[in-house]
């Protein structure tokens, strides 16, 4: 069961259909790049650098360092949807997890832990919708939520986005219908994942520019 952490106060600058903005918040907009095998590595040092609390919320329980290792090694990126919003030095500051059902059904289980120093920025909602967006146009029709009852942030997300919450004692559980697939809904994922692909290359490209300014500024002090 996948749960979900974020505090978050801002929509994005283009928001989904299936999840319209919260009144009185300003518009955000930050790349997000779909993730592969290869980042299992920034994927597990994000994780693992959530505190306790957070790994609770997160986890729905009080996951351990190999309980979080675990879980890493077991994404099946062949199959879900992994998103993340990188900073400039490609540090992994957010990221989601849609997973769907493994017999190929119609629905999908969201998650999303955000780093502590990088709330309120909006990320998590951000990743909530390119999330839904995702789960819609591969025909998923209910997106599932399961959040902890105290993780306020998330159940108002969910709620704004037009999910049924229902709480069940300490835990709640929110289903997202969500519209079926159009071509607008298409051009705008296209849209998304190639300004997070390019933001991924230019933040590359930029680190091994200071790599190399740093390794030159080296040789240059020797005696």
């Amino acid at each position: 069961m996948l749960m979900s952490l974020f505090e978050v106060q801002s929509p994005p600058a283009i928001p989904s259909a299936a999840a319209p903005p919260v009144p009185g918040e300003s518009p955000v907009w930050v790349p997000i790049r779909s993730l592969a095998p290869r980042h299992r590595e920034r994927i597990a040092r994000h994780l693992l650098a959530l505190s306790a609390r957070d790994r609770y919320l997160r986890f729905g329980y009080a996951a351990s360092d190999a309980q979080i290792k675990s879980y890493v090694e077991r994404l099946a990126f062949e199959r879900d949807e992994v998103l993340g919003i990188f900073n400039r030095r490609l540090r992994l500051l957010a990221m989601a997890h849609l997973a769907y059902t493994p017999d190929g059904g119609s629905g999908a289980e969201f998650g999303v832990s955000v780093s502590a120093r990088a709330r309120g920025r909006g990320y998590g909602r951000r990743l909530f919708d390119l999330a839904a967006l995702h789960a819609r146009n591969r025909g998923v029709q209910t997106l599932l939520i399961h959040a902890l009852s105290e993780n306020a942030p998330m159940l108002r997300i969910a709620r704004h986005a037009g999910a049924e919450v229902v709480r069940d004692g300490g835990e709640a559980q929110a289903l997202l219908k969500l519209p079926g697939e159009t071509l607008a809904s298409v051009m705008e994922e296209f849209v998304e994942s190639s300004a997070g692909e390019w933001d991924y290359r230019l933040k590359q490209q930029a680190r091994r520019m200071r790599r190399l300014k740093e390794a030159l500024s080296a040789l240059a002090q020797r005696p």
